[in-house]
């Protein structure tokens, strides 16, 4: 009796945890709603508005994801964009030069090492970007002619230099916070709650061109079978494998023998998840970062041209976009995955694949079923980030999210469910075992 208590009392603490942990990703997010309507000082907020509005699909879709913290200028402008960027700079360098690959040989140390380059990295792009956006604000002037900053000079500079790299150092570390106490990658989740946060606006603003006349009910209708459509396609494509069979030979000692044992190796279509995408939609920001530095004059006319060809469902961006996401999920996934590792540990493990020779010969096979995964996964990006772009081009339907967005949204809400299913599936198998051992003593 005293036992089944116990046990009882183990499986409500695993739950509570659970609970816990969940709390503490609400929190987060509370944290991260709260601050991103902190401003940083000398910059007037109609105006801050109405220049996002006036600066095209790029400049929406960033202050989309920091959650409208771009158009408040708040502390959280930047987002973790910053943070992205430097972690995916320092895996590239990692692969790359010797004295770093031998730091991700080293375990935790190697990791640890890495983090804090990644760390160092975030400071040096966010304090550069926010010295860029702080000069190019001062030149701005909105609709109606008043300025965006209300006393230009090194004091506005400095202090959206300072603010705007703490905020993003403490999205960086709430971020942390979450992954290590909470449930789901921190960063992601992050990402989501800025892309999640206007869709409440965007729904009600939807019904009411509805109300109004200004949208017919197919072209509405039209909207939802398209989210539900890609949203679907996504989820399969996410879950989409391809499982390489894999024979474990006969081993024998003692009193028990094991017979040949078949197993499969699973490869992910997309491994390189929603990193393309981001990254590329991050270097496509440097132009129209440009354009604000050199304002708007005479001089400047080429780079203002190649600005308003670089919106999102322009055909110039449109391909560049293209590219970049197939170029950088080819790059990443041979970063995230390296075939000659998986061939070796194959090959210690006792396991060959039917008709293919243990080591390099293993190694070139898996390559090879990587290559076209890959090239698979890379066109199903681009399909899924491109398609509603089009949409919005062609029929003007409103469509909030956008491809890339969706993406986001889709894959951080899947792989949040998928970590709460292993803890509930972790407290059962412990009450399994627990329930077994008392069953033999």
């Amino acid at each position: 009796m005293a036992s089944a208590q116990g046990t009882s009392l183990g499986s409500l603490g695993k739950l509570t945890e659970l609970r816990q942990r969940i709390f503490f990703v609400i929190g987060a997010l509370i944290v991260f709603r709260l601050g991103s309507f902190i401003p940083v000082p000398g910059v007037n907020p109609e105006a801050m508005t109405n220049l996002i509005e006036q600066g095209g699909g790029l400049m929406n879709m960033f202050n989309m994801f920091s959650g409208g913290s771009l158009a408040r200028f708040s502390v959280f402008a930047l987002g973790v964009v910053p943070y992205i960027s430097a972690s995916i700079v320092v895996q590239m360098m990692g692969s790359v030069i010797p004295s770093l690959q031998a730091l991700r040989k080293e375990g935790e140390a190697g990791r640890r090492k890495m983090t804090t380059y990644t760390r160092f990295g975030t400071v040096g792009l966010a304090a550069f970007q926010a010295f860029g956006i702080a000069v190019a604000l001062q030149k701005q002037v909105a609709q109606g002619g008043a300025p965006v900053v209300y006393t230009p000079g090194m004091g506005f500079i400095l202090a959206s230099v300072v603010g705007l790299t703490a905020g993003t150092l403490f999205l960086m570390w709430l971020g942390e916070q979450i992954t290590e106490r909470g449930i789901g990658n921190g960063i992601s989740l992050l990402i989501f709650a800025g892309i999640v946060a206007g869709l409440p606006g965007a729904v009600a603003h939807t019904l009411s061109m509805a109300s109004n006349g200004e949208l017919s009910v197919i072209k509405m209708l039209l909207v939802v079978a398209v989210i539900l459509g890609v949203t679907a396609f996504v989820v399969f494509m996410e879950r989409a494998q391809r499982r390489i069979t894999v024979n474990y030979a006969r081993r024998s000692g003692g009193q028990r023998a094991y017979m040949n044992q078949t197993s499969h190796l699973p490869l992910k279509v997309n491994m390189a998840g929603v990193i393309p995408p981001i990254f590329a939609s991050s270097l496509l920001m440097f132009p129209t970062t440009a354009a604000t530095w050199f304002g708007q004059g005479h001089q400047s006319r080429w780079i203002t041209e190649l600005t308003q060809a670089l919106i999102p469902g322009e055909p110039l961006y449109d391909i560049i976009f293209a590219v970049l996401v197939i170029t950088f999920a080819f790059f990443y996934t041979a970063i995230v995955f390296n075939s000659q590792e998986t061939a070796d540990n194959l090959k210690r493990s006792g396991a060959l694949i039917p008709g293919i020779r243990p080591g390099r010969s293993t190694a070139d096979y898996i390559d090879n079923v990587m290559t076209r995964l890959t090239g698979v996964g890379a066109l199903y990006l681009v399909l899924v980030c491109l398609v509603p772009s089009f949409m919005q081009k062609a029929w003007h339907v409103p469509f909030y999210f956008g491809g890339t967005s969706l993406l986001i949204v889709v894959v951080v809400v899947m792989d949040f469910t998928a970590q709460v299913q292993a803890h509930l599936v972790s407290h059962q198998y412990e009450s399994l075992l627990k329930k077994a051992n008392l069953r033999r003593n």
